[in-house]
């Protein structure tokens, strides 16, 4: 595609939306590949070959004055002939419309006041005319977005210079006077667009004004113009574009105002023919409007390649004119040029004599001392970077913008601690001894730490890996990973990506951008001051995603193996080797990950903890915190194991601890503030004294051998700064006095009968609601993002009748719980049938099935089996065993399919005393895996077909 810009400066200049990255090549050569291509010397690309170029030209008509014609061109190269519809589909703004240009023989003239319209060429004009712009506005509407472009005539009597006034009349003109004003050949314009009194024009193909239709707006009839039939072997035409093309070559290599263009131009160079090769020079040149009309009107494509060489020609002279006058410039600044070099020879004279130190060369110093220790293990391609930017810093001013960016850039790349890793320990019994210490349980997290060890002590060298641990809040998911880096003598860094939506956050910004800053690896290496620490990327599964990008994506070349050892910081520009960093994730529900990030990663969960671990928990590890964070020591209270119990089942049942964490230091607070009352109730203050009780001071009394007959109580317990004091006696009576202040305070026993003192009234209560279950009544097991849950399931009939037989369901359940509900009905009447065929109670009886907890949302599948026993204990009269959960999703045919939160839901059952457990037979593999002491005193039946669940909830009911 061919882009071209014209805009109102006095002399040639550029602009273009191109990436300012981009290579500029050697337009020679891609001057004379396009001459290749125009007299097809070359052979042609099959595909779309197109050519964009960006070019703004001088909108006088010769005199320097006036403001105008701005060519910006986007045509199709298909082929030498026409700028039909067909041609515009290829174009971004050209739009395709219906019917064709050739159709229109009706226009609507518009006015050009500066310089003409070419084929395929963009221009802005500005209506004034409210009557034309309803008009043009009314065509767009109808699909018929077309007009004329005419450029209009001088006014007889004046001078071309005056032309800028042109423009404040032109809407003045109206009717015949306007149409004997106009040029007769100009050009057929797309109206492409309509912002305000703006219409932004798309020149289509040449046209002759041959009668004016109507006058207000004025509206004449046209022919389409076509040009004179060519041979394109001919060697004169051949020539002139040979001559045309290297015009512009050497203009565009001696313009300077032309220079920037280059790259756009000798990239994009494509197919061209020759009508459109002239139009194209004559419209990016700076000659006046008579001359572009002139080259407009040409039919004869030999000829107006003649015009457009002569006005390139022409352009090539100003260019050299320009030159010089750039020249003699540059000779009168040479002076001060001159003047800056002296200064500058005479600093380095004097930094030789040591008379003082540039700023400059302090800096470089700097930067290079601190790379010095790394020098050796820093990567060549580092190296040279920071070479190239320390001789890049020197012949930079200090004042200057790009001096900043320089300095900063090189703080970064030499603060990095390239190929500096810390000293590993792979003793695998130290590892597990720190893991023990710092979390109870967790034996699967611990056993693949201590593997990773294993083999990094094998190999001699460990490699990250990517690590996930997902669980419920407060498991303890964060600290354990700070307990890794313990474990492994490596350097800890946290960051949470929770919420993060903005890909700069990892990746870094570009250093164009004020106040850029590296991503947080960057950030993370700096700190710690080694290559191979363990980052913790915490909340993974909360990423958010805005409008800087999609942050998860940008993670997954930080996490993927096998392409972090060459990860790239936007802002450092150079490969960074993070293949020895251990990354640990945390995350609530592994679901929200991104498939694509969670493949990277190893996944380890985390179910929670049942109250026998809470109670471990709580003894060895958040006791012990919270009288240190409180200041009160163990022997002044006592928390019995009733009162954690309590603790744990009433007030903190969620699948973590840090619930119960809060609640212990709550607790040991209140204890800390009961210490100091009683402390202070046993002393008082005189003029700022401590002063003990009667008691004491009697005793003191009688124990101070020094003490006078005379003295009294108060004289021999307080001495004033006048009175001399024995230090053995002041010894003496500090320890009587904490002896007695110890007596006074007694210790504090915190147990199940008091301890709503000091928490509250229990949050929970117990969630088994029923003693005895009633008819129509059966615990299902529920997995949450807190842990596991116990829900019952209640059935009751609504009315009996005839045909009445339908289920309503209440509880807030979701889509795929309703689901399920509808399945169990229909299961349970084929259950029934099968059981009791006489017995027609789902047929005649409308049931109503209800989940407690109706503020809570549900959702979800494993509860069909629990909604089919429901419905069926109600139609048989029968219940089920009081010491029953049960979870699995169910087929229509009966079919138990496994279900999720296998540990969760088994602690959950744990908690509600229940014994005996259903679970569908394809999770007895993650039954198997859990702990035995989760496992412990359950009677846990495995079932793939929902008789065999009929025949464990009703077949034995003497439990109940």
């Amino acid at each position: 595609m061919l882009k071209l810009l014209s805009s109102t400066s006095s002399r040639v200049h550029c602009l273009t939306t191109r990436t300012p990255s981009l290579r500029i090549k050697q337009e020679p050569n891609s001057l004379f590949y396009a001459l290749g291509r125009l007299t097809g010397l070359t052979q042609r690309s099959p595909k779309n070959s197109f050519f964009r170029a960006c070019f703004c030209s001088d909108s006088s008509d010769g005199s320097g004055s006036g403001s105008g014609s701005q060519p910006a061109v986007e045509v199709d190269e298909k082929g030498a002939e026409s700028q039909s519809g067909s041609d515009s589909k290829a174009s971004s703004a050209i739009v395709s419309t219906y019917p064709k240009p050739e159709d229109y023989l009706t226009v609507l003239a518009l006015p050009l006041p500066h310089r003409p319209l070419f084929p395929g060429f963009y221009m802005p004009i500005y209506v004034k005319d409210p009557k034309l712009l309803a008009a043009l506005q009314e065509s767009r509407k109808r699909q018929a977005p077309y007009a004329g472009a005419f450029l209009l005539k001088d006014e007889p009597g004046t001078e071309s210079s005056t032309s800028s006034e042109t423009e404040k009349t032109v809407y003045d003109i109206k009717g015949k006077e306007l149409f004997n004003r106009l040029h007769e050949v100009g050009t057929l314009a797309q109206i492409s667009s309509i912002q305000g009194d703006q219409v932004i024009l798309i020149g289509h193909r040449r046209l002759r004004i041959t009668e004016m239709v109507s006058e207000d707006p004025l509206t004449v009839k046209v022919d389409h113009l076509k040009e004179k039939p060519y041979n394109k072997d001919d060697d004169f035409i051949k020539a002139t574009s040979f001559e045309v093309i290297s015009t512009l070559r050497d203009v565009l290599k001696t313009s300077s105002l032309w220079r920037d263009h280059v790259q756009t131009y000798s990239q994009h160079i494509g197919d061209f023919n020759f009508p459109r090769l002239a139009d194209f020079g004559a419209a990016i040149s700076g000659a006046n409007k008579l001359q572009c009309q002139q080259v407009l009107e040409e039919l004869d494509v030999h000829k107006r390649l003649q015009l457009t060489l002569e006005l390139v020609k022409k352009e090539m002279e100003i260019s050299k004119i320009q030159e010089s006058i750039a020249k003699a410039i540059e000779e009168k600044i040479s002076g001060e040029q001159r003047r800056y070099l002296l200064n500058e020879q005479l600093k380095a004279i004097k930094k030789e004599l040591g008379l003082e130190t540039d700023d400059k060369t302090a800096l470089s110093a700097k930067f290079k001392e601190r790379l010095e220790p790394n020098r050796e293990k820093c990567p060549p391609h580092v190296l040279q970077v920071i070479e190239e930017e320390l001789t890049k810093l020197q012949l930079l001013e200090a004042s200057s913008s790009e001096f900043n960016v320089t300095r900063n850039y090189l703080d970064w790349l030499t603060v990095l601690p390239w190929g500096n890793y810390s000293d590993e320990n792979f003793d695998v019994i130290r590892a597990q001894t720190i893991l023990d210490e710092d979390h109870y349980g967790l034996t699967d997290v611990k056993e693949r730490i201590l593997e990773f060890i294993a083999v990094g002590k094998l190999r001699g060298t460990s490699q990250g890996k990517i690590i996930c641990l997902s669980g419920p809040p407060g498991v303890g998911k964060t600290s354990i990973g700070r307990s890794i880096a313990r474990a492994l003598n490596r350097k800890f860094f946290r960051f949470s990506v929770g919420g993060l939506s903005d890909v700069a956050e990892i990746k870094g910004h570009r250093r164009t951008y004020i106040g850029a800053m590296p991503g947080k690896m960057v950030q993370c290496l700096k700190n710690v001051g080694t290559a191979n620490p363990l980052v913790l990327i915490d909340e993974i599964d909360k990423l958010g995603r805005g409008h800087a990008g999609d942050p998860a994506s940008a993670l997954l070349e930080l996490l993927d193996p096998e392409q972090n050892a060459n990860f790239l910081d936007h802002y450092l520009d150079v490969p960074i080797d993070l293949s020895k960093v251990l990354f640990v994730c945390t995350a609530n529900v592994v679901d929200n990950i991104p498939n694509p990030l969670l493949d990277r990663m190893e996944v380890i969960a985390i179910a929670g903890y049942i109250a026998d671990e809470k109670m471990h928990i709580a003894r060895d590890y958040l006791e012990k915190t919270a009288q240190e964070t409180c200041g009160v020591k163990p022997e002044q209270v006592e928390v019995t194991d009733a009162a954690l119990l309590g603790l744990i089942e009433n007030y903190c049942r969620e699948a973590g601890v840090r619930n119960l964490q809060k609640h212990i230091e709550k607790i040991y607070r209140k204890i800390a503030l009961r210490l100091v009352r009683e402390g202070s109730s046993n002393e008082f203050v005189i003029s700022g004294e401590v002063v003990q009780p009667a008691e004491a001071k009697a005793e003191v009394d009688e124990t101070d051998q020094h003490a006078a007959p005379n003295e009294t109580a108060t004289e021999s317990s307080v001495q004033t700064s006048d009175q001399p004091k024995d230090p053995k006696d002041a010894t003496e009576a500090e320890k009587l006095k904490e002896t007695e202040t110890t007596k006074a305070v007694e210790k504090v026993l915190v147990d199940a009968s008091n301890l709503a003192d000091f928490v509250g009234k229990p949050v929970f209560h117990a969630e088994r609601i029923y003693d005895q279950t009633p008819v129509g009544v059966v615990m299902g097991l529920a997995w949450t993002a807190m842990g596991g849950s116990t829900l019952y399931i209640e059935t009751t009939e609504v009315e009996q009748g005839e045909g009445k037989g339908a289920l309503h369901v209440t509880g807030q359940l979701g889509d795929v719980m309703k689901e399920s509900a509808q399945i169990a009905h229909t299961l349970a009447r084929t259950i029934l049938l099968e059981k009791e065929p006489d017995n027609p109670f789902f047929a005649n009886t409308k049931l109503h099935l209800h989940v407690p907890a109706g503020a809570t949302p549900k959702d979800g599948p494993s509860a069909g089996c629990t909604m089919i026993t429901s419905m069926l204990s109600l139609a048989m009269k029968m219940p089920v065993r009081k010491d029953l959960a049960m979870t699995g999703e169910v087929t229509l045919t009966g079919k138990i399919l496994p279900i999720g939160g296998v540990k969760e839901k088994t602690i959950a059952a744990r908690r509600s005393e229940v014994k005996t457990i259903i679970f569908p037979s394809a999770n007895k593999r993650d039954y198997d895996e859990l702990a035995p002491n989760v496992r412990e005193g359950l009677d846990v039946h495995f079932v793939d077909d929902y008789s065999q669940i009929f025949n464990l909830a009703f077949d034995n009911n003497t439990g109940n």
